[in-house]
């Protein structure tokens, strides 16, 4: 299962990466889309959901590291006003190409 990587920004400019066991938040999110804060805590909590999910039916048990991901999100977005917004700033590994 590939994991990756997503670099956001706050609406203070603070920079974090935030982790996912599966590539599904490229489902969710887009590179260089903005999103109010609550509606980027909720696009996450449900890549992330099911990032974990396909852990817990691959592995048998749910991914720590997803959940902790989700945690920080929540929290860091609780400092932050509803109309702020959060810009996704890039998504390590891209989607593999469909080939023709």
């Amino acid at each position: 299962m590939p994991e990756m990587t997503f670099t956001v920004r706050w609406p203070d400019g603070a920079v974090e990466d935030c982790y996912s066991p599966s590539l599904v938040v490229h489902d969710h999110l887009d590179v260089g889309g903005t999103y109010a804060v609550p509606e980027f805590v909720d696009r996450c909590r449900t890549a992330l959901g099911i990032a974990s999910d396909r852990v817990r039916a691959k592995y048998g048990f749910a991914c720590t590291a997803s959940a902790a991901s989700l945690d920080r999100i929540v929290s860091t977005a609780g400092r932050h006003s509803d109309r702020g917004v959060v810009e996704v700033l890039t998504m390590h590994p891209d989607l593999p190409k469909e080939s023709s």
